[in-house]
């Protein structure tokens, strides 16, 4: 049977302390970037905030990347901002990063960041509010909700104590500031960001859209300018064949990675799912992702 014709899923996974070992260099670099410009502000007594923060009134004056850079400044007034938010990119877009790969994660970030700029935006205009929007919030809720429509049925702790499924979790907090939107009164928090970001990481996940299909691809054009080619030399001289010598064909790849889930399914097999190592499922999630493409 080959890879494309099995489905594949996980139920299961590493709670929150396990994440401290995957490889999202994306997901390390926005922490980081993020908790750099926080202690920035610190230092600099909110500088930043007047350069980079969402205004509505600035942005309908032009400077719209202030749709952008407001998603990476958070509140200095407490830790509880900054911290929480980056706490969920760290469990939650670990995973999604490694389904997706670092370049599309990275659009899929910055698209929801953006949307959310737009989404405060509009409804400030609309509705006259003098309001200034700062935080990742919503792009981490798009995040945590593509990682919700993936692991529907993974448990998480909430205070580290109460198990809740993810799709709960995630589902109650979206709910929670539909809520508030729809009521119109009041609030501290940006719901109409946090609710952008919800909308698009559902419609991101349903559509199967990949915002990297949407670029040109620079690297592999610069490869193939790049790629030596192999000469089939005659003794007397006569060039009878150029071959090009690159990375092995697809279906050689197909191999590879069919060779590899049989190897976990038989293990499954044996010691049942519990017993996959970290690596081993995300074998299982790069199958299923790869299926998913081929069926669309």
């Amino acid at each position: 049977m080959g890879i494309y014709d099995r489905e594949y899923y996980r139920k299961e996974g590493p709670r929150y302390l396990d994440a401290f070992g995957f490889n999202g260099a994306a997901v390390k670099w926005l922490i980081l970037i993020n908790a750099g410009l926080f202690i920035v502000d610190l230092l600099t007594r909110n500088n930043l905030f007047s350069v980079l923060e969402l205004d509505p009134r600035l942005v309908m004056e032009g400077q719209f990347w202030r749709l952008l850079t407001y998603a990476f400044l958070h509140d200095t007034s407490g830790w509880q901002h900054v911290v929480f938010n980056m706490l969920f990119l760290w469990w939650f877009g670990g995973d999604i990063e490694q389904i997706y790969g670092t370049r599309e994660f990275v659009l899929f970030y910055l698209t929801a960041a953006l949307l959310g700029g737009i989404a405060f935006t509009g409804w400030a205009v609309v509705n006259n509010e003098r309001a200034i929007c700062i935080g990742a919030s919503g792009a981490v809720t798009a995040v945590m909700v593509v990682y919700a429509c993936h692991f529907p049925a993974r448990i998480i702790y909430v205070f580290l104590v109460l198990p809740v499924p993810i799709w709960i979790f995630v589902g109650f907090q979206v709910f929670s500031d539909f809520l508030i939107a729809a009521s119109g009164r009041r609030s501290q928090v940006a719901v109409h960001v946090h609710l952008a970001g919800a909308a698009f990481g559902f419609l991101y996940f349903k559509s199967h859209m990949r915002m990297s299909s949407w670029l040109p691809n620079f690297s592999a054009l610069r490869g193939q300018g790049n790629r030596q080619r192999l000469r089939m030399v005659r003794p007397d001289g006569e060039v009878v064949e150029v071959v090009p010598v690159g990375a092995p064909p697809a279906s050689h790849v197909d191999e590879q990675l069919e060779a590899k889930v049989d190897a976990v399914l038989e293990k499954v097999a044996r010691t049942g799912q519990a017993s996959l190592t970290d690596p081993e499922r995300q074998i299982l999630l790069r199958a299923s992702e790869i299926y998913k493409r081929r069926r669309t």
